[in-house]
């Protein structure tokens, strides 16, 4: 939706009075608005009166105290005059698909070390089948695959899983790069024959029996001491060149750390080293924001929101759909949302406190200042997807199913409630389930069935044992239970979709998810990133990480991280101290 136009009038005499018909003594509307100042600092006129008397301003200044130059000074054009020759910045609008930052400048090409031989990687057989395109991924570095790689490549591409489907297409990337060359294959082929103009380096495969030397305590006969011989017996015949092992498998780098061959991750995957790098969502604004930006804020309002125009160094730091806080004891709090960034302006949008028991959603109320932030973005149809992570107990679920039912029963905006997660057992598995796909789905989805208890009490407490049942029944018509296996080649037409325990799923998975929307469909994903359950996935290379690091920014995305546990003091106990 487009925003409000700015104001024409003073902004000193717009903002008092239209704040105190909202957030005076009198009893508040049903749309509250949180967060709106009880002075408002903001200059006496908005940003473009200040233009237009800027050049008569500096020229009755400089009458005034015109004195000698030692040098004529180059004449310097004013912005309104330099407007026409300059071109317009590109706007990020919330109700828009323009991009929410200038698009930068493609990076020059990575050149190659000037010192010394590339270096050549042996890669491991789990790097493979985590990764069939880790190929292409090494530059201009050489890649060796070992012989017993390619035989444990042969033994796990037969089945319906991930991971034999990257055997499979790792099988594919092998020989359509020995198709296309005519050269000997002991010669090393060209990685970027295929097209991958990313990678400059050679592949080379295992043609001739290795002479090593490995202790007593490694028998031969196992894979992983027959790679760590390979590597051994590269490093001593491609002498001084470095030789290093990759792979996803702790011990097999302690191992060859332990025979002192060098070994590393595969670190192509991880979208962050440093989880506690992730993009939170929220900001909070300086101790000193009203004493010195509040002069130069312009502000009006439209309807129940407040909007502020911010410029300086701040306003280069927000992205967005960004939220931003301003809380001091003595001084004005602000709760806001960015929803339009122009030049090197951003304008804020005040919230709707959901915290109030006039904003109810489903008969839940916020607690806290994530929470509030969270339902906002949730109850926002211009918000196509929401990802939502925090630890056990902040109210995701709650929260998600609340909004849900809302806008499915309430306002009619979507059809139906679709959910499914990664089923990953916490311990062993407890083998085949019987029924339909949604019975099978039914022991993953306790978390479901705990919070529509909770819902559906609160909305039929005083309708009486038939009422609550007659809720229970209505909810449940409106929500389907759906398994990840048999996702692709689906469409969600005018859908609100819920993927829980998101963390658990890589960014191959959460791709084939997220491109299942069609028209008017919302999704949204949730899960604690301290609870990946998936082998070889982490914080920095799990699918929710992946998703909120690359839609940060996107006029139609939103994220929010949830900090305050509010399931129960002995939760929030266990979550600290466990």
């Amino acid at each position: 939706m487009p925003l409000p136009p700015a104001p024409t009038k003073r902004a000193s005499k717009l903002a008092p009075s239209a704040y105190r018909q909202n957030v005076g003594d009198s009893e508040p509307e049903d749309d509250e608005v949180a967060g709106i100042p009880a002075e408002l600092p903001l200059d006496t006129a908005p940003r473009g009166a200040r233009r237009a008397a800027a050049p008569a301003k500096r020229a009755a200044s400089a009458a005034a105290t015109a004195t000698p130059a030692p040098a004529p000074a180059k004449p310097q054009a004013t912005r309104s005059e330099a407007a026409p020759s300059v071109p317009a910045a590109p706007v990020a609008k919330r109700g828009s698909t323009a991009a929410p930052r200038p698009a930068p400048a493609p990076a020059p090409a990575r050149k190659r070390a000037a010192q010394g031989p590339r270096k050549m990687f042996v890669l491991d057989t789990n790097v493979l089948l985590h990764d069939p395109t880790s190929l292409f991924r090494f530059e201009e570095h050489d890649i060796y695959l070992p012989m017993v790689v390619l035989e444990e490549l042969d033994g796990h591409k037969t089945g319906m899983t991930e991971v034999a489907r990257n055997g499979r297409q790792t099988s594919r990337t092998l020989d359509a790069l020995a198709a296309v060359q005519s050269a000997d294959i002991a010669d090393g082929l060209k990685l970027n024959a295929t097209g991958n103009v990313g990678a400059g380096g050679c592949l080379y495969f295992q043609t001739e029996p290795l002479d090593y030397e490995l202790p007593a305590s490694l028998p031969r006969g196992k894979a992983d001491n027959q790679i760590l011989g390979v590597v051994a017996a590269l490093r001593k015949k491609h002498a001084p060149r470095e030789v290093v092992l990759v792979s996803k498998d702790i011990n097999m780098r302690v191992k060859a750390r332990a025979l002192g061959l060098s070994a590393e991750d595969y670190r192509n995957d991880k979208t962050l080293d440093d989880a506690d790098l992730l993009y939170t969502g929220a900001l909070a604004l300086p101790p000193d924001f009203w004493s010195k930006a509040g002069k130069k804020i312009e502000s009006w309002q439209s309807g129940a929101h407040m909007y502020y125009r911010i410029g300086g160094p701040l306003a280069a730091q927000v992205m967005i759909n960004q939220f931003v806080y301003f809380e001091a004891p003595g001084e004005p709090s602000l709760y806001a949302r960015v929803v339009e960034i122009r030049d090197k302006t951003a304008v804020l949008e005040t919230l709707k406190d959901y915290g109030s028991s006039k904003n109810t959603v489903w008969g839940v109320n916020t607690r806290n200042r994530e929470q509030n932030f969270a339902m906002n973005l949730l109850m926002d149809p211009d918000v196509d997807f929401v990802t939502l992570t925090g630890t056990a107990g902040t109210g995701k679920t709650l929260m998600a199913l609340a909004a849900g039912l809302t806008q499915v029963l309430d306002e009619r905006r979507y059809s139906e409630i679709i959910m499914t997660r990664a089923t990953v057992s916490v311990g062993e598995d407890i083998g085949f389930l019987p029924g339909t796909e949604e019975e099978k789905m039914g022991p993953w989805m306790g978390a479901l069935d705990d919070n529509l208890e909770f819902l559906a009490k609160g909305d039929g407490g005083n309708a009486g044992e038939w009422g609550r049942a007659a809720t229970n029944e209505l909810i449940r018509s409106r929500i389907k239970i759906k398994s990840m296996n048999f996702m692709r080649g689906r469409t969600f037409l005018n859908k609100y979709v819920i993927i829980d325990e998101a963390q658990n799923l890589t960014p191959k998975q959460m791709k084939t998810l997220i491109t299942r929307a069609g028209p008017g469909t919302k999704i949204i994903c949730m899960g604690n990133l301290a609870q990946i359950d998936t082998p070889y996935l982490t914080e920095g290379s799990s699918g929710l990480t992946y998703v909120v690091d690359r839609f940060k920014g996107w006029p139609h995305s939103g994220h929010i991280l949830l900090a305050r546990g509010e399931r129960s003091r002995l939760a929030d106990f266990a979550s600290e101290v466990l």
